[in-house]
Formats: structure tokens, C-alpha cells, sequence
């Protein structure tokens, strides 16, 4: 196959004599890591009240599942548009429009009677998850300063899993203090807060849009998809996201089934994940502004989180063991994150941000819409160490599709 050397879309750029103040850089990722906390925030939406759900609506395992795996279809198909939308209105408009969604996905779970409301609460925050990484991406590739690239990246993962360790918490929290009505009441006060507060910094969020010139080649938006290395980019997503949902949509059931962890410990086992991930994100900001090969850094990082997993799958652990190794696992795979950002930049072509990140972070949705349909059916099985050692399985994969982006990139 031929390699493809793709061109770097540079952001926004000061001369050294007269550098961007921290303060500002500072700003913008604040607000865009908040607004990414939400999105995060709404992939577990519904997820940690399954087992509250197939209690009170006599639900299978493969039912939730295919909850998270509508969420995913919409997002995914949805963010590849999204791409096109923000490279051509600005990501602004299209974050605020996508944080209404997710609020009134919780009016509807709050007010959901069965099955169906719950798919209306997939449907309508699946529309609202689809633009948030063309949109975020393109702020930060044009508002933060490219010496603060890696860091602005790193708390961008970083604040994606913290959202992702506050949905348990505070779903399963306010749900046994009240009920899990209140519970989404209460996150549809969340939403709208953090909308209002966007929407007063709004200056800090402006984009500029990608102008098509009328004598423009026919088909020249799409001539990003010939690169191989989006392909390339696109599977890497797909595969280790097939990990993360097995963890995010399966951990706690599995602790509970295999282990005898209660619900509200096995629950913790997701924050913690996410938390040590987190952790993984802020080492792996610095690790990201330190080498030119990103590549190998997520290739290494995705090694050993599949192998912690694979020790995991073995149930030698017990439940604690369990616990702190899906934790560890968070780490390892949370330290190649900023790296990852740094390797899907370096191959995105000048002017195709939204479009490039939109395509490939689709892959991200595919991964989270398969992997539940696929897991369920072993989980309904009662195949719990085989569906751990499967999601490790996926996760190795996945160093391929990273090595495979790095033979047709550019160091840097």
C-alpha cells in the first residue's frame, strides 16, 4: 500500500516574542473540557441504571444493549455529518444546539414509562453526543496556542472521563436517595447550567468557518476520504472503543454476577476506570509534548491495558483484585490518550478539522454501537471471563490500526 504523508492542520499561532497568555489558552480548554464532560456524561446516560431498568421493565441484558448500541448508530452516523455542519457554520453554534439535546434526552428518561422511552432517550442523546468531537477539535486546533497543543488535549481526554466517572455516581447516587426520575431531573439541571455558562463565554468559542471558493474541484470536500491513513485512524477507534464499552456497559454486571460485588460497589468500578483514566490523560499530556512518535506511545499503552484485562478475564482476582486491575487498566489505556489526539492531528490535511475528526471519531460510535450487541449476547450466555478476554482481544487489535497510522504519518 502506498503511503500517504498527510499535512497537519496548524492552529492558530503567535510569534515567539509576543505568545499567547496562559490565561487565555487556559479558558478555551476549561470551557471545551467542560462542554466534552457533558458528552461524556450523556454515553452513560442510561447505562448505570440497566440493572434498575431490567427490574422495573423486565429487561434482558441484549435489551440495554441494544440501548447503548442505538445511542452509537445515531452519534456515529450523525458525526460524520456533524464534520461537514462545523467546517462550513463554525463548531460554536453546533456545541450549543448538541448540549439542548442531551437536556432534553433527561426530561424524556425522567419521564420514561417502558422500552420505548428509553429508545427515545437513546435517540435524542445519540443526535446530541454526534458533533462534539468535529466541534471541540476545531476549537482547540484553531483557539489554544499549538505550543499547548499536547495539554490542551490532555485535559480534553481527561475531562471526557471525568464525565464519564460522574454519570455512575451521580445517577446511581441521587437514585438511591430519591428515585431515578429525580435522578435525571437533577441531570437536566446539570445540562442546562453548563449551557448557560457556554453561552456567557461564548467570544472564547468562536471558529472560523472553511470558505469553498466557486471555482472549487467537484468533490473536493470529500478528498480527505482517499487518505489511508483516516482509514487507518477510523480503525483504531472502532477497535479500542469496543474495549471501553465493554468495561463502561458490562463492568459492574459482570463484578456482580461473577464476584458478588454489590451494585453500588460495582458501580464505583466505572468511576474508578474512569478516574484512573483521567490520571492516565494528565501523565500522558506531558508524555504527548515529549515525542514525535505518537504512534508508539498509544501502541504501548493499548498493550498493557490488554494485558491487564486478560489477567482480569482469568477471575484469579476475586472481586477486589477485579476492581483495582479494570482500574489499572483505565490508567494504561488513559496515559495514550493525549498521544492518540497527537497522532489523528498530524493526520489531518489544512482545513478538514471538522471533517477529518468527525470521520474518524465515528469509528468511536461504531465501536460502542457493536461491542454491546456483540457482549450482550455472551453476558445472557453468563460467559463473563470470556467477554473480558474478548474486549482484551479487540484492544490488541487495536496497537495494529495505531502502528498502521504511524507508517503513513510524518513524525513530527
Amino acid at each position: 500500500m502506498q503511503r500517504m504523508h498527510a499535512s497537519t492542520a496548524q492552529s492558530a499561532t503567535t510569534p515567539a516574542s509576543n505568545p499567547v497568555p496562559l490565561k487565555q489558552d487556559a479558558a478555551v480548554i476549561g470551557l471545551v473540557g467542560l462542554a466534552h464532560a457533558t458528552s461524556h456524561f450523556s454515553h452513560l446516560l442510561l447505562a448505570p441504571l440497566f440493572p434498575v431498568f431490567m427490574k422495573d421493565f423486565g429487561l434482558s441484558y441484549s435489551d440495554v444493549g441494544l440501548l447503548m448500541s442505538i445511542f452509537f448508530i445515531i452519534s456515529g452516523s450523525g458525526q460524520a455529518v456533524a464534520g461537514f455542519v462545523v467546517d462550513r457554520v463554525g463548531a460554536r453554534p453546533v456545541l450549543f444546539g448538541a448540549i439542548g439535546l442531551f437536556l432534553l434526552a433527561s426530561l424524556a428518561a425522567a419521564n420514561a414509562t417502558g422500552y420505548l422511552g428509553l429508545m427515545l432517550v437513546a435517540v435524542l442523546a445519540g443526535a446530541g453526543n454526534a458533533p462534539f468531537h468535529p466541534a471541540d477539535f476545531t476549537i482547540l486546533n484553531q483557539r489554544v496556542s499549538a505550543p499547548r497543543l499536547g495539554h490542551a488535549f490532555s485535559a480534553h481526554g481527561l475531562t471526557g472521563n471525568l464525565g464519564w466517572a460522574l454519570a455512575p455516581v451521580f445517577l446511581v447516587g441521587i437514585t438511591s436517595l430519591s428515585n431515578w426520575r429525580n435522578a435525571y431531573y437533577a441531570a437536566a439541571v446539570l445540562y442546562a447550567g453548563v449551557l448557560v455558562l457556554l453561552f456567557a463565554k461564548r467570544h472564547l468559542l468562536k471558529t472560523e468557518v472553511v470558505v469553498r471558493h466557486v471555482d472549487a474541484p467537484k468533490g473536493s470536500d470529500l478528498a480527505f476520504l482517499k487518505l489511508p491513513v483516516v482509514w487507518w485512524c477510523f480503525a483504531f477507534f472502532f477497535l479500542s472503543t469496543m474495549t471501553l464499552a465493554v468495561v463502561q456497559s458490562f463492568g459492574p454486571s459482570i463484578l456482580k454476577a461473577a464476584h458478588g460485588a454489590s451494585l453500588e460497589m460495582a458501580t464505583l468500578t466505572v468511576t474508578a476506570y474512569m478516574l484512573c483514566g483521567a490520571v492516565g490523560m494528565a501523565v500522558g499530556g506531558f508524555v504527548a509534548t515529549q515525542t514525535t512518535h505518537s504512534d508508539r506511545v498509544v501502541a504501548s499503552a493499548m498493550t498493557a491495558g490488554a494485558v491487564l484485562l486478560l489477567v482480569c478475564a482469568t477471575g484469579w482476582l476475586g472481586a477486589t483484585g477485579t476492581m483495582m486491575g479494570l482500574a489499572a487498566t483505565g490508567f494504561a489505556v488513559g496515559v495514550g490518550g493525549p498521544s492518540r489526539d497527537m497522532m489523528i492531528k498530524k493526520a489531518t490535511p489544512k482545513g478538514a478539522t471538522g471533517r477529518v475528526y468527525g470521520t474518524v471519531y465515528s469509528g468511536l460510535d461504531l465501536g460502542f454501537a457493536v461491542s454491546p450487541v456483540i457482549f450482550g449476547s455472551f453476558m445472557d450466555k453468563g460467559w463473563y471471563g470470556t467477554t473480558l478476554a474478548g474486549a482484551a482481544f479487540v484492544l490488541l487489535l487495536s496497537v495494529a490500526a495505531a502502528v498502521g497510522v504511524g507508517k503513513r504519518t510524518v513524525a513530527r
